[in-house]
C-alpha cells in the first residue's frame, strides 16, 4: 500500500510497526575520563539507534525517570515531516505539555523520509547532558552503492559542567558565553587530566577513543550527525577520500570531498573506498572551528581487516581550508531528486537576528526584537488545532502566521559575529542563497536548489530559505546550538491554520 509524501514522491506504507521503550534518567559518566552527572536513555550514551524502513511506523514509548530534581521532557525526531502527525513533534510548548515527571508518553508515526538522522530531548537545553541518540531509516536500493554500512558517527562537543549551570552562565548578566571542554566521536575521547583544578571532577587518564573497521578493497557508508550543543565540526579521513550520497534527509548528486562540514543538527552521508593495505591503521578526525572550546580536535581509530589494533594509528591529518564560518558552497551539491523551488514565494518574511539585554540585564536573543519564552501549560499547535490562532500572538511566543499562502520565503539577515545553524521543523527547505553581507537577489543553482532541514547562516551573513506550505501546523524554526535556542533565538511558523484543526486524531 502507498500514499503522497512530501511533494508527492511515493512513499510505500509497509503495515510494520517498530516499537522502542525509552526511559530518561539520571546517571554519571565518564566518557573522557571526567565523570559528571548525565541525562541518559536506557541508561545509554549515546542513546540507543532507532532503525526502520522507509514506511514503516514508529512506536515510542517514552518514560520520564529524572529525579533529584525532577524536570520534564520531551523528544524530537529531528527531520522527521510529521506529514500525517504534526502533534507528535516532541517540542514542549509547541506539540505538546512535556512528559511530567514519573510519567509517560507514547509517539507514533511514520518513518516518511529515508536516511541518517538523530532524536534529542528539546526540554530547554536538556540534550547537552546526554539525552540524543541516533536514527536510521533504511531507503529503496540504497546498500547497490556501498557494501559495508559503518552506521552512525555522532561527532559532539562535550562539558564538563552541568547543562543548566550552562543556561543559566549564557543568560546571566556580566557572565562570558559557555565553552566546551572536549570534543567526542560517537561517545569517546582521551582528555588531559592535568587541567582538571584542584577540588574539580575526577579524572582518569586514558579513557579510550572509539574503533571502527574497514575491509580493503571495500566501500563503506558512514552516516555522520553533529549532535552537539555549539560546535562546528569538520570531519576528515587521514588518508582518504569520501563521496557525499546525502545531506540531511536528502540524497544528492554524488561528488568528492576531503572534508564535511556540520553545523549543529546537520548530518552528511558519506561512502569511502578502503583503498589501503589489509594491515593499515588510520585516524577518523573531527576538529572544531569557529567554536567556543577549550579542546577541538577529536579522533577514533579505524583498522583494516587485518591492522594490529593494540596499536595507535600514525596516519598524518589531512589539510583543508577551515576560514569560512559556514556550510560548504552550494555549488558543490545538488539534490538527486528535483523539486524545482518557486521562483517567487507568495510572501516573504525578513528575520533579522541580533544579541541584547532583556530589562533585567539578562543576555538574549532576539528575531525581529523579540525573544522566545515557551509557555508549556499552552502548546501554540495545540490550541490551533482547537480553532484558537489569536491567542497566540502573545509576542514572547514569536508565532508568525502564514494562513493560507501556498508558499514563504524566508530572509535571516544575521546581525551578529557568529554563526547559527537554522533548523526547520515539518520540511526539507529549499536553500536558495547564503553568504556574507547583504542578500543580492541571486539564486544558487535554481530550479533545483539545495534542501535540507538545516542551514547555518554565516557571521554577519545572510541565509534565503523557500518552502511550501503543504504540512498544516505550527513548525519551530530556531538556531540549533543549544544556549542560543534557550536564550529565544526561536520562532514558531504557522501555516495553513484552517486546516490544522481538519486534521483530526490529536491526542487528549
Amino acid at each position: 500500500m502507498a500514499f503522497l509524501g512530501a511533494r508527492g514522491q511515493l512513499l510505500e506504507r509497509t503495515r510494520v510497526v517498530r516499537p522502542y521503550d525509552l526511559t530518561i534518567s539520571r546517571g554519571y559518566i565518564a566518557p573522557d575520563g571526567v565523570n559528571r552527572s548525565v541525562i541518559l536513555i536506557n541508561n545509554q550514551f549515546p542513546g540507543p539507534t532507532l532503525e526502520a524502513n522507509w514506511g514503516d511506523t514508529f512506536q515510542i514509548t517514552v518514560h520520564n525517570q529524572i529525579t533529584g530534581p525532577e524536570e520534564g521532557t520531551a523528544l524530537h525526531w529531528h527531520g522527521i515531516l510529521q506529514r500525517a502527525t504534526p502533534w507528535f513533534d516532541g517540542v514542549p510548548a509547541v506539540q505538546q505539555c512535556p512528559i511530567a515527571p514519573g510519567k509517560s508518553l507514547t509517539y507514533t508515526f511514520k518513518a516518511d523520509l529515508f536516511g541518517s538522522s538523530w532524536y534529542h530531548s528539546h526540554y530547554s537545553a536538556q540534550y547537552a547532558a546526554g539525552l540524543f541518540g541516533a536514527m536510521v531509516i533504511h531507503g529503496p536500493h540504497e546498500n547497490i552503492l556501498y557494501d559495508v554500512d559503518v552506521g552512525p558517527i555522532l561527532l559532539t562537543d562535550w562539558y564538563h559542567a552541568p547543562y543548566f549551570d550552562l543556561v543559566k552562565q549564557t543568560v546571566a548578566v556580566g557572565q562570558p558565553p559557555a565553552v566546551s571542554d572536549n570534543n567526542l566521536i560517537n561517545g569517546k575521547m582521551d582528555f588531559d587530566c592535568s587541567t582538571i583544578p584542584a577540588g574539580g571532577p575526577s579524572c582518569t587518564p586514558n579513557a579510550g577513543i572509539s574503533k571502527f573497521k574497514f575491509t580493503s578493497g571495500k566501500t563503506h557508508r558512514l552516516r555522520l550527525i553533529n549532535a552537539g550543543s555549539e560546535g562546528l565540526q569538520r570531519f576528515t579521513i587521514d588518508n582518504h577520500n569520501m563521496t557525499v550520497i546525502a545531506q540531511d534527509y536528502v540524497p544528492v548528486v554524488p561528488f568528492q570531498t576531503n572534508v564535511v562540514t556540520l553545523g549543529i543538527g546537520q548530518r552528511t552521508d558519506v561512502i569511502v573506498k578502503a583503498n589501503m593495505a589489509p594491515d593499515s591503521a588510520v585516524f577518523m578526525r573531527s576538529n572544531m572551528s569557529c567554536s567556543l572550546t577549550n579542546q577541538p580536535n577529536a579522533v577514533a581509530a579505524i583498522y583494516y581487516e587485518k591492522a594490529d589494533q593494540t596499536k595507535t594509528p600514525k596516519s598524518v591529518a589531512q589539510v583543508f581550508d577551515d576560514k569560512k564560518c559556514g556550510n560548504d558552497d552550494l555549488t558543490k551539491s545538488r539534490p538527486l531528486f528535483p523539486f524545482p523551488a518557486l521562483a517567487n514565494a507568495a510572501t516573504t518574511l525578513n528575520l533579522d537576528i541580533t544579541l541584547g539585554k532583556n530589562a533585567t540585564g539578562h543576555t538574549l536573543w532576539f528575531m525581529n526584537g523579540q525573544t522566545f519564552r515557551a509557555n508549556y501549560d499552552h502548546p501554540v499547535f495545540l490550541l490551533a488545532a482547537a480553532g484558537n490562532t489569536s491567542y497566540p500572538y502573545d509576542p514572547q511566543w514569536n508565532v508568525y502566521n502564514f494562513n493560507n499562502n501556498a508558499s514563504v520565503r524566508v530572509i535571516v539577515n544575521n546581525k551578529f559575529p557568529a554563526l547559527h545553524p537554522m533548523h526547520l521543523h515539518g520540511h526539507n527547505f529549499f536553500v536558495l542563497a547564503e553568504g556574507t553581507g547583504t542578500w543580492d537577489g541571486k539564486i544558487t543553482n535554481f530550479p533545483n536548489t539545495n534542501r535540507r532541514d538545516v542551514q547555518i547562516v554565516q557571521p554577519n551573513g545572510y541565509l534565503v530559505i523557500q518552502y511550501d506550505t503543504d504540512n498544516p501546523g505550527v513548525w519551530p524554526f530556531h538556531c540549533h546550538i543549544a544556549w542560543h535556542v534557550s536564550g529565544g533565538l526561536y520562532v514558531n511558523l504557522m501555516e495553513q491554520p484552517s486546516k490544522i484543526g481538519q486534521r483530526g486524531g490529536v491526542p487528549q
